[in-house]
């Protein structure tokens, strides 16, 4: 089976892209999950990588699970239970190892995210969107629930009400409404998404890798603790960061009126 997922690393920026355009980079039915994972773990061991970009090749971000593959589900005689285990240990891994990334990520949206690629996006910590974007928590138009842990992560990108119509309904948002809506921070013409998304990755890189790592920790740690527990998970990581050469470098730079210079981390 060909490479699903092209992994390309520019300094300190990796950009992961999801190559099956003729199939619109589905996530299912092929080895997505095992190669995000793989990414994953490739980039959380390398201390040089300080931001990651989510893109899909061809005219589509992803359109989520392969639709034509899940009639092995009726066709088959398949039990509940390995359906189950199919999905714990295929695309489920994919949200486990893509949103606990350390490195902060951006999903630079091109085209529709359908389902699973919607929820794609929502495991990055931001999301820009071409113009020709779309968006849609689709999955029961044909009969399923989100799988892959959509009903946690879209809530906590548009809020529960926005959430719950674009479960409950299917129906797509286009970028303009995605926008509106809060599911992106920016929406910009096709043939910028890629410019735009790298300018705003260097912007990220420029700071202390391990800075940036500890406090995309902070982020995630706050959705579900409470203040006095983050508070406390913020003085250690401080402790730490007040340690490091880069915490050195930045203070000595302001005090001689310079631009800091972090190097590699």
């Amino acid at each position: 089976m060909s490479q699903f997922l092209l992994f390309e690393q520019q300094g300190a920026v990796v950009t992961l892209t999801m190559n099956q355009p003729d199939i619109r980079n589905p996530l299912t039915g092929n080895t997505a999950a095992a190669e995000f994972v793989d990414a994953c773990t490739r980039i959380a061991a390398d201390p040089r990588v300080k931001a990651v970009i989510v893109t899909g090749a061809g005219p589509a971000f992803s359109a989520g699970g392969n639709v034509k593959d899940m009639r092995r589900f009726f066709e088959q005689d398949i039990a509940p239970a390995a359906i189950r285990e199919e999905y714990r240990q295929g695309i489920q891994r994919i949200p486990l190892a893509l949103y606990n990334l350390e490195v902060p990520t951006i999903a630079a949206v091109n085209g529709p995210a359908i389902g699973a690629g919607c929820d794609l996006a929502c495991m990055c910590d931001i999301r820009i969107a071409s113009e020709k974007a779309s968006f849609a928590e689709s999955f029961v138009k044909v009969g399923i629930i989100p799988g892959d842990g959509g009903a946690w992560l879209l809530p906590r990108a548009v809020g529960l009400s926005k959430a719950a119509e674009m479960s409950f309904t299917g129906d797509a948002v286009d970028a303009k409404e995605a926008l509106a809506c809060g599911l992106v921070s920016r929406v910009v013409p096709p043939e910028r998404l890629m410019e735009e998304a790298n300018a705003l990755a260097a912007r990220i890189a420029k700071n202390s890798g391990a800075a940036l790592r500890m406090t995309k920790r902070l982020l995630r740690e706050g959705q579900h603790v409470r203040l006095d527990s983050l508070l406390e998970l913020s003085a250690g990581l401080q402790a730490v960061a007040h340690k490091t050469p880069q915490f050195r470098e930045a203070v000595m730079a302001f005090i001689e009126k310079r631009p800091p210079v972090f190097g590699d981390d």
